[in-house]
């Protein structure tokens, strides 16, 4: 239990005193939001001066420092809402929570969502919170920075034996990384019409496709970005890499607790270099908490991956984009080749119909009835007429651009879309079979060598077609240009009541035996319908039937063509690619959901802790940090709480949890308690490893006080779960001042902020200096400022 005594502040604290005056914040800038942030949800962007908010219950928007609005996005469902907002711990992405239930990945370059993660069922559950960081992966993880600095000095005084020796050493690692794909030509932007779908426009750009596609960069190898998004419902749902799906967990508390509702995820807190998470759960029967449980998460698979557990995460996922990329491309194909058919058909149609009621010629359609005109000159007065009066220069020219442009669209397509994307999707392919050789033997890693053989050989029977549409489409051009002439040529001289000169010429040099080929092979129906034409679902699901038999698809395809080149059967789907990309991706996610079930498999919870208040709880906030033993390691959760009803209080719970081979163990929680004299607190956050910044209102001046929360001084004291009393120690406004650290707001006293967001200083992209953001009570002022790095002793915030 708590010892409710009464105790004055430690002795200790003396040496806190700072003996200066507090220091003025300087103002980085200041917004007026129009409109109103929706539910409050506004977040400040770790490596670059961007902003995002809920602009109302159906929008979203970016904007910069200086106001100007770069992305503004909606859905369209009527009833979607925005639910959360987080940017990655780089910048680079900024996750979007939805009510239908989907996390919509935004990145930087693009406006539309390039990643959709469904995490829960609309109507049934809602998103509550979202926890983006990153990982270092392996036992290499627990290195300390200054261990691993003190070897690359030592390494650096080496003579030139010793680092000949180790770069000896590090070349299966140097291959094990080395990325083929930057030696191949970048794959191509789609147009902006003719997809559907959430990837419609995603690959319409360069900037996005550079952005999406980027190459793996070797110093990334040990890290491994997470993605924790919680539901009300008790739903836990992880991924990594950006969108690499693992799966969803349904944690409840065990018996002993005494809670019978779904727990809601409230919060989330990480270190880079412990593979153990702490998520923060309330109950989701409370309107007003007055408790809250800290449950150790641990990712095992992130402490005791193989070295390339980023590799894999990396092409995996980039093999996901890829697959996307190509089910885009197959539907430009197919609405390009459509397209080449859709006006001669009607064309045809027309004649075809009036050679149907003329009757005269028996079964004749106007196949044969052109092939009569160029062999024998004579042509038929209803071909005629409708070659004259119907069809005309007019239409000619309609029919010649729609197959010329269809056609030399779809060339593009395959040229440039879809053989590259394949290409790249094989490379990748190779990397994941080695590795599953590699680890075949040793560990189950979710997924094997056959299935990845599988996958090989559906992307080579979608080479194979790519190419036989190349050839086909590229011979259809030369005889469709060829018969174009010579309609044109016969159009002009029927229209003609004397015999041209010039008429006569062209004729002359005309390929009649192309145009004949054209008319015998093309006209009636295109040779590329074998590989373009839309797929009934129930021949589909008869051949995929006989490719799941185990007989090589590669083989079955094969024979295909050559019967469908022979004028034999046609009604085998293997050469259709809406049917090789349906069959791909079904294989592809065999892959993926096996990787996943096996990272699931070593996800696990450790023991809960209850922290509990008297009364409702107001603002708080979570960090974890590490603490190297003697063996193993220890995550400490620090938690920092107000009250209701209790304003000057400020409660920092610090919750330590044993970790050996990245399993959490036993916990212990230790507490405590200030009461800021007269001040009113309005929100706290933790900032760096050692500072909780109180953002507090003192004789109506508004003032930032840094505590340092690890410091023993704070006297610490040991706690019992589900304890309520908790005494503080009582400090006067003078002692507040004068022990810790201040900073005072700029302004008149007019602006009073609610909601406190503070980021830590960033060169990634441009220096920034620490920063604290706030929004105004009045939910449209926004205010950045910065924290100068002697706030922090002089080293964090440089």
């Amino acid at each position: 239990m708590v010892n409710c005594v009464n105790k004055p502040i430690p002795g200790p604290y003396s040496r806190l005193r700072h003996m200066s005056e507090p220091i003025q914040l300087e103002t980085l800038g200041e917004t007026r939001l129009d409109p109103k942030p929706h539910g409050e949800l506004l977040t400040y962007n770790p490596s670059i001066e961007l902003f995002a908010r809920a602009a109302g219950p159906k929008s979203l928007q970016i904007w910069r420092s200086n106001g100007q609005v770069v992305v503004k996005s909606s859905q369209r469902g009527e009833k979607e809402s925005v639910e959360a907002l987080r940017w990655k711990t780089d910048g680079q992405f900024l996750a979007v929570a939805w009510s239908d239930g989907v996390v919509r990945l935004m990145g930087l370059e693009n406006s539309k969502a390039v990643h959709q993660i469904p995490v829960c069922e609309a109507g049934k559950a809602r998103i509550t919170c979202m926890g983006w960081t990153r990982n270092f992966a392996g036992k290499r993880a627990a290195v300390s920075k200054s261990v691993a600095s003190a070897l690359q000095k030592l390494s650096l005084d080496d003579d030139d034996d010793d680092g000949e020796k180790r770069i000896m050493q590090s070349l299966p690692r140097e291959l094990t990384f080395l990325e083929v794909e930057t030696a191949l030509p970048k794959i191509s932007p789609l147009p902006a019409s003719g997809g559907s779908g959430d990837d419609m426009y995603v690959f319409t750009t360069r900037a996005s496709l550079e952005f999406l596609f980027r190459p793996f960069a070797p110093e990334d190898s040990d890290k491994v970005d997470v993605m924790i998004v919680g539901t009300n419902d008790g739903q836990i749902h992880l991924s990594i890499y950006d969108s690499f799906v693992i799966g969803s967990f349904n944690y409840s508390l065990p018996r002993a607790f005494g809670i019978q509702s779904p727990l809601e995820l409230i919060s989330h807190a990480s270190h880079p270099e412990l593979s153990t998470h702490s998520l923060v759960f309330k109950s989701a029967s409370e309107d007003q908490a007055k408790a809250l449980y800290l449950v150790p998460m641990d990712l095992t698979f992130v402490y005791s991956s193989p070295e390339n557990l980023s590799l894999l995460a990396s092409k995996t996922t980039t093999l996901q984009k890829l697959l996307r990329y190509v089910k885009q491309v197959q539907m430009h194909m197919i609405n390009e080749w459509q397209s080449t058919r859709e006006l001669p058909s009607r064309f045809l149609k027309s004649i075809n119909e009036t050679l149907s009621e003329a009757g005269t010629y028996g079964e004749m359609d106007i196949g044969p009835a052109l092939y009569h005109t160029v062999v024998t000159g004579h042509t038929f007065p209803e071909v005629k007429e409708w070659l004259v009066d119907q069809l005309a220069e007019r239409g000619h020219k309609r029919w010649d651009k729609a197959v010329v442009s269809g056609l030399e669209s779809l060339r593009s397509l395959v040229h440039e879309n879809f053989l590259p994307a394949l290409e790249r999707i094989a490379i990748i392919l190779s990397r994941l079979l080695g590795i599953a050789r590699f680890h075949e033997s040793q560990h189950q890693i979710g997924f094997t060598s056959a299935q990845v053989t599988k996958v090989m050989d559906i992307v080579t029977c979608l080479i194979l077609v790519g190419n036989k549409i190349l050839l086909l489409v590229m011979e259809e051009l030369d005889l469709f240009h060829c018969f174009s002439t010579w309609l044109r040529h016969e159009i002009d001289s029927l229209a003609s009541s004397s015999t041209n000169e010039e008429l006569t010429e062209k004729e002359a040099t005309m390929e009649h035996g192309k145009v004949l080929t054209y008319i015998r092979q093309y006209l009636p129906a295109s040779p590329l319908r074998c590989y373009l034409r839309s797929v009934p679902k129930e021949d589909s699901q008869r051949d995929w039937e006989l490719a799941e038999n185990g007989s090589s698809l590669l083989d079955m395809l094969d024979k295909q063509i050559s019967k469908q080149e022979s004028g034999q059967d046609q009604s085998a789907m293997f050469s259709q690619i809406d049917f090789l990309g349906a069959y791909l991706a079904s294989k592809a996610n065999v892959v993926f959901d096996g990787i996943a079930e096996a990272e699931k498999r070593s996800v696990r919870f450790g023991k809960p802790t209850k922290i509990e208040l008297k009364h409702s709880i107001s603002k708080f906030d979570v960090r974890m940090q590490l603490a190297p033993k003697a063996k193993g390691l220890s995550g400490v959760t620090f938690t920092a709480l107000t009250q209701e009803q209790q304003e000057s209080n400020v409660y920092i719970f610090r919750t330590e949890t044993n970790i050996t081979n990245g399993i959490s163990g036993n916990v212990t929680t230790q507490v405590s308690s200030l009461t800021l004299g007269e001040a009113k607190v309005l929100d706290v956050k933790f900032i760096y490893e050692d500072s909780l910044l109180v953002l507090a209102s003192i004789e109506d001046q508004l003032r930032i006080i840094r505590i340092p929360h690890q410091s023993a001084d704070l006297g610490y004291r040991d706690y019992t779960a589900g304890t309520t009393s908790v005494t503080p120690h009582a400090l006067s406004t003078e002692q507040v001042t004068s022990v810790f650290l201040n900073l005072i707001m700029p302004g008149d006293g007019g602006f009073m902020p609610m909601q406190m967001e503070v980021k830590e200083a960033c060169s990634e992209r441009g220096k920034f200096p620490a920063r604290v953001c706030l929004l105004g009570d009045d939910l449209q002022t926004y205010r950045v400022l910065a924290l100068p790095a002697s706030f922090f002793g002089g080293g964090a915030g440089e």
